[in-house]
């Protein structure tokens, strides 16, 4: 590569660096193209951006983003990054599920809030709900006791009207 490209490419990546809310680390040796293009569609559709990367220019980068020397230690072979700008969940979630589909792919490690996490706190990491299956389990809780005293004004209701409908009856 030219010296302008690497610098480009480690601008990209220091802003990469810099602006995701997660990232996991993976080894995607042994992955085929048709693997590889499997997998980067399924991140595409979650929002995740995926980037191989030269171990020499992330290192780079991710020193210039002020992100801790111990990520740096991951990047050993074949290298490549998800990003998660958006969602801190969806890499972990996609990264995990594709690993259990493919035994050669592996995941290295994580950052999250601002620390390295291992592989195993990846893997716990795609276990957590997303943010919509949580809203919403959280909007039903709240509806719950609403949805109760409804039911319970509505069975006294009914209850009146079957009284009078018994009155009526008995007087008809």
């Amino acid at each position: 590569m030219v010296t302008a490209e690497k610098k480009a490419v480690v601008a990209e990546l220091n802003e990469k660096f810099e602006e995701a809310k997660s990232m996991v680390i993976t080894d995607y040796i042994g992955l085929d193209v048709a693997e590889m293009t499997e997998l980067r569609k399924k991140l595409r559709d979650s929002g995740v951006d995926y980037k191989v990367v030269k171990n020499t220019l992330a290192t780079i980068a991710a020193e210039g983003a002020g992100v801790k020397e111990e990520l740096t230690d991951y990047f050993q072979g074949p290298t490549a990054i998800a990003f998660g700008m958006e969602d801190v969940i969806s890499p972990a979630k996609v990264l995990v599920d594709f690993e259990k589909d493919y035994d050669i792919f592996e995941i290295k490690a994580g950052y999250l809030n601002n620390q390295v996490i291992g592989r195993d706190e990846v893997i716990s990491l795609s276990k957590v709900p997303s943010k919509e299956e949580l809203l919403g389990k959280t909007f039903a809780g709240m509806k719950a006791p609403i949805v109760g005293l409804v039911n319970v004004l509505q069975s006294n209701l009914r209850n009146v009207v079957q009284v009078l409908n018994q009155i009526k009856e008995e007087k008809a």
